[in-house]
């Protein structure tokens, strides 16, 4: 596996997602650059912006087991990672698995459910495994959460805690389409009444999870500079000393990024990082890190501006 190998795989994945899916590049290419690095991804966005079609969309591109949870208020743990029962036929305890057993997981609108079902998610997300009744089971290396989100404002939800958005690689916010966008949309599934199969999309799978090894291997040894390392740090310390931060990005935050850079660079077919790469990838990976201060908050500052500004402020290498 080469860069330019990867590169095809990205220009791959994005043509046979478009099948499905009208514009969005920027979140099908955020969902690769989140599977090679081992990352989730939380989509935001109001009611009816394809956050659903698009996750089944990538999930249907990756030769990998797929879930979906619709996360709603009355969903407990249990429903998420499934529970032991006892099997009389041979007087043992036996687990019944839960969604949350499969390799792609859409989580969909999360924030639909209390902050204790909402926490079902964070061993998965952070270790890959689970506990039930005392033990651990694994739940590959394969495992990935799409998440989905409507906004917070949006009557009956409830906000995801700072340890649970931390688990988050990325958080994109997915925005209304362009008007010619949206005609092609209606000539695609102006036909239709309910959301569009993708069964009946003609789509492919592109990637094997032999494949993605071997893609997140070539990622893990890409070239990544001391100048563009220290761009990194920067980034993420100047989060925690912004005026307008009350709370800033994590040293995990860091290494994410990282990571997620090699990811950016080995889509567009390079095997070292340049600091567009860190640049392209900063904002989604911070928005949801940052905890503003009441005034800044009462200001209307929100986390894009404060990313912007550190992005304009700390200086790239050359």
């Amino acid at each position: 596996m080469n860069s330019l190998e990867i590169k095809d795989l990205s220009a791959r994945l994005q043509a046979n997602i478009a099948r499905a899916i009208i514009g969005q590049s920027e979140a099908i290419d955020l969902l690769l650059i989140s599977l090679l690095s081992e990352g989730h991804i939380l989509f935001e966005g109001v009611p009816g912006v394809a956050k659903t079609l698009l996750a089944q969309s990538f999930a249907s591109s990756i030769d990998m087991r797929f879930g979906r949870i619709q996360f709603t208020p009355d969903l407990m743990p249990g429903d998420v990672l499934g529970t032991n029962i006892y099997r009389f036929e041979t007087s043992e305890f036996a687990l019944t698995e839960g969604p949350i057993f499969t390799d792609i997981l859409l989580a969909d609108e999360v924030n639909r459910t209390p902050p204790k079902t909402q926490a079902a998610l964070l061993q998965a997300m952070h270790e890959r495994e689970v506990t039930i009744d005392g033990k651990h089971y694994d739940l590959g290396d394969g495992f990935m959460v799409i998440a989905t989100q409507n906004p917070i404002e949006q009557q009956g939800t409830y906000p995801l805690p700072e340890a649970q958005l931390d688990r988050f690689l990325f958080q994109h916010i997915l925005d209304y389409p362009s008007r010619e966008e949206e005609r092609r949309i209606l000539g695609l599934h102006g036909h239709r009444a309910t959301m569009p199969d993708v069964t009946d999309m003609g789509l492919q799978s592109v990637i094997t999870l032999e494949t993605l090894i071997d893609m997140r291997k070539f990622v893990s040894e890409i070239q990544i500079s001391p100048e563009n390392l220290d761009y990194i740090v920067d980034l993420v310390r100047g989060s925690r000393e912004h005026p307008s931060v009350r709370v800033g990005a994590s040293p995990r935050c860091g290494a994410m990024i990282a990571r997620a850079a090699r990811a950016c660079a080995a889509i567009e077919g390079r095997d070292y990082v340049v600091p567009d790469d860190i640049k392209r990838i900063v904002l989604p990976a911070l928005r949801h890190r940052l905890v503003l201060n009441p005034t800044a908050e009462i200001e209307g500052v929100r986390a894009n501006d404060v990313v912007a500004q550190l992005i304009e402020q700390v200086k790239a290498p050359r």
